[in-house]
């Protein structure tokens, strides 16, 4: 039974082809295309909001040279939110519950913001691995915890929205299991257990788009360190 639950996190396959790539791109189907028009349908006007505050809430703390990565953290963002929320619905499989998919997207982009401060403003980019005022004898231990400390942040990245991501599906599918075990012997409890459930459920649609919000705020305020 306790392998089941695991059963949801692994990755389908048909005929031997893994289908993660369709759950990859299918969130760029869904997206309504821009119209020329001055006037816009509802739902391009919500998502062009919704664009717009984002974008700007993304770059409020970055200077104007940072600015150039507004379109891909804002794209990075609404893709993982899309699949996030996809990934709620009965039968479908989340990405983004592989650590290896989200440590995909996390290395590369911290990669890129340590190049570009140590191309961009070197001295600066390797200050931060010494604090000033350190004492002398302080000094090799502290260079070594902060460049631990650098290393561990996409790692911490990808975890973080794996774990969130995991913990959440596991407690929707347990409480689940709860509801339609107890429902033939203690039909109230189950009414009860399933009001928790729905409750959970709003919870973890709140947490698939927190989660990729921070995922990206922070790749952000990675990127302010270093231009």
């Amino acid at each position: 039974m306790m392998a089941s639950f695991f059963d949801q996190f692994a990755s389908p396959s048909y005929l031997g082809i893994p289908l993660i790539a369709i759950a990859i791109a299918l969130p760029w189907v869904l997206y309504p295309t821009p119209s020329s028009r001055w006037i816009n349908n509802r739902l391009i006007t919500a998502q062009e909001w919704f664009i717009n505050r984002s974008t700007n809430q993304l770059m409020l703390p970055l200077s104007v040279e940072g600015h150039k990565w507004a379109l891909l953290l804002t794209s990075l963002m609404i893709f993982l939110i899309t699949i996030n929320m996809l990934g709620l619905l009965p039968y479908t499989f989340t990405p983004t519950t592989q650590l290896s998919l989200n440590m995909g997207f996390a290395v590369p982009l911290w990669l890129a913001t340590v190049i570009i401060g140590m191309r961009n403003q070197p001295t600066v980019a390797l200050g931060h691995l010494l604090p000033e005022g350190t004492p002398i004898l302080l000094i090799p231990v502290l260079i070594i915890i902060e460049t631990i400390s650098l290393f561990i942040r996409p790692l911490a990245l990808g975890v973080r929205l794996t774990a969130n991501l995991t913990a959440g599906h596991l407690l929707i599918q347990l409480i689940a299991t709860a509801v339609f075990v107890l429902l033939p012997m203690m039909p109230t409890v189950a009414i009860l257990t399933a009001a928790v459930l729905f409750l959970l459920t709003l919870l973890e649609v709140a947490v698939a788009m927190i989660q990729a919000y921070v995922f990206v705020l922070l790749l952000s305020l990675y990127l302010q360190e270093n231009t």
